[in-house]
Parts: structure tokens; sequence; C-alpha cells
């Protein structure tokens, strides 16, 4: 037997399931760093921020944006676009495929780079520009063409950073019209033809040869430099000591003469005497010198006087120091020596 249906019922029961659709579709929970564009009947109303939110299903609806993804396979990328309506305000990375740009000296060289964004404005990132993504890649392109254009290749080696930042600046305005903050760019890496590269490694053989040779070059000259300190020091430390060794024996034979001179006395004939004495020694000492210089020695008739006075002084009053002592025995044998002197220095004259 069948219950019979009432229309209330049914009624009831549609209304209810027209509130469960319209829960279901109105209730719209947003995640953390996300945002959404929501169009009432296709005009912008407003922007759903993180949290539950409601919308009216049917006549309110988000608004999606194309975003073009990259993934890479093999040696290759993919391009990935989807429509999405959930905005993701977080930064974020585009890395598109190596461009060929030609230098200022007229080498091609493909640039791969990566670009950092961020979305700033939803609103204007949807209505500003048809594909935000698409339009951020292409930019990037042309303007690392630009810049790239205006270096030579070894510039450009040199100055990455520098080519960052440029791209980066010149990037700025363009983005802030979509909404979009330019965090950074940065070329990751730069491929050459292969016979550049090769002239470029057979260059940088030859300089660094020529570092090595400048580098030992300046190292040969410090230590001439050096070696020829040494030997001024050396040759001043030589002078210096004998400077100071002839004023030592200078002092020590003027001693030695004062002290002949207190035994002997302060006459004149005693100094005369001394004179010879010291004249004597000197030749004696050359002598040998004279010799090994040639066969023949030569000595003039006043050196032999001397070496004959030389010799009778020796035997009378014998060394210096012997005289000197002499000094100290009784005054009558000191008379005795005295005058055997100076009567030996006159018949060597």
């Amino acid at each position: 037997m069948q219950l019979p249906v009432s229309p209330g019922l049914i009624l009831a029961l549609i209304f209810v399931a027209i509130g469960v659709l319209i829960l279901v579709k109105g209730l719209v929970v947003v995640r953390q760093s996300e945002v959404m564009v929501i169009e009432r009947l296709g005009s912008f109303n407003r922007l759903l921020e993180s949290g539950i939110n409601i919308i009216i299903p049917f006549i309110e609806q988000p608004r999606a944006i194309t975003m073009i993804r990259y993934r890479k396979m093999g040696d290759d990328y993919q391009a990935l676009t989807s429509d999405e309506t959930r905005i993701d305000r977080r930064e974020t990375v585009m890395d598109f495929p190596g461009q060929p740009v030609v230098t200022t000296d007229n080498v091609t060289v493909t640039i791969n780079g990566a670009l950092y964004y961020q979305v700033i404005d939803p609103k204007r990132a949807v209505y500003e520009v048809e594909n935000m993504s698409q339009a951020v890649e292409v930019l990037a392109k042309t303007t690392l063409r630009s810049v790239v254009g205006k270096m030579e290749l070894d510039k450009l080696f040199e100055s990455r950073a520098e080519v960052n930042n440029e791209i980066q600046s010149a990037m700025e305005e363009a983005a802030s019209k979509w909404g979009v903050k330019i965090s950074r760019v940065e070329v990751q890496d730069i491929a050459m033809p292969e016979e550049v590269e090769s002239a470029m490694r057979l260059q940088m053989a030859a300089e660094r040869k020529r570092r090595a040779t400048v580098t030992e070059a300046e190292g040969e000259k410090s230590a001439a430099i050096a070696m020829a300190q040494g030997q001024r020091e050396s040759a001043i430390l030589n002078a210096e000591g004998d400077k100071e060794s002839a004023i030592l024996r200078a002092q020590g034979e003027q001693e030695s003469i004062k002290l002949v001179l207190n035994a002997l006395g302060d006459s004149e004939d005693n100094k005369q005497t001394v004179v010879g004495y010291l004249l004597g020694q000197s030749y004696i000492k050359g002598l040998p010198h004279m010799a090994q210089e040639g066969e023949r020695v030569f000595v003039p008739y006043e050196s032999s006087a001397l070496l004959g006075s030389m010799g009778m002084f020796r035997e009378l009053a014998g060394s210096p120091e012997d005289a000197v002592a002499s000094h100290l025995k009784p005054h009558g044998q000191r008379d005795g020596l005295r005058s055997g002197m100076v009567g030996g220095a006159s018949n060597g004259a």
C-alpha cells in the first residue's frame, strides 16, 4: 500500500535541494596566500581573500587567469598552459628556455634565464593584460636581447650581476601596469658556438702563460733586488769592519809608539830611531808580496840602509816591547841602551 505524497512535501524537498546546491556552490574556501577575482553578471565585483567566503551561484563567478609554466624534459622545455581561478600571491619562478642573443661583436650566444615575479594586484593581472604570464615572459626575453645586445662577449661574462639588475629595472615599469612585481632576474647559463669557445680557451691559455711569465719575471726582479741589497749591506758592513779594524790597529800602533818613546825618551834622536824601526817593519812585511809578483826584486838603497839600521836596532835594543821592558831597569843600564841605539842608527844611516 503506497502512502500518498502531498504536493507540499515535494515542494519542500525541492527547496531543500536548491538550498543545498546554493550552499555547496556559494561556499568558497580560499587558502592562505591565494585570492579570487569575483565577477557579478560579467563585471568585476570584489576579491575573495583567504578564509571562508560566500558567493551567489550562477550570478557571481570567479574570473580565471591563464598561466604558462615550463617543465624541463631532458634538454627541452615543454610549455604547460592552464586556466586558474585561484591566483597565487607568492613569488613565482619562471624558468624559460634559452634565447639566442647577438652581442655587439657579432657573436650569437644562447642565454637561459630565470625570472622571479609576484602578483601584487590580482585585478590588474586579470583585466589589464590578456595573458599575464606570457606577457611577463615575452617582456623578459625582449629586455634580455636589448640589454645583452649592447655588450661584448667578454663583458657579458664579467657583468652578469649588472645584466640581471638592468633587466630587472627595465621590466619593473611595464610589469607594474599589470599588477606584477619583478623580484629579480638571473642569467643561468650562456652557451656559445664551439669555434668561439675554442678561441676563448686558446685566449685563456695564452693569458695564463703571460701571467706566469710576468710573475716569474717579477720574482727574478725581486730576487735580484734582494741580492743586490744584501751585497750592498754586506759591503757596507765589511767597510765598517775594515774601518774599525784600521782604527784599532792605528790606535794600537800609536800606543806602542808612545810606550817606546816613554821607554827611550822623548828626544829627537829617539823619535827618528822609532820611525826608522817602523818603516823597516813595513818593508819586511812587504818583501814577500813583492817577491810573489815577479822573479826579480829591486830594493832601493835607502831601504837597504833602513833594514841595516833595523837589524842593528834589534841587536842593540831588541823589539819595542824589549825597549819598554828596559824602561823598568836601573837608570845606568837605560842610558847605555839609549846610546847604543842612537849609535846603531847613526852607523846604519
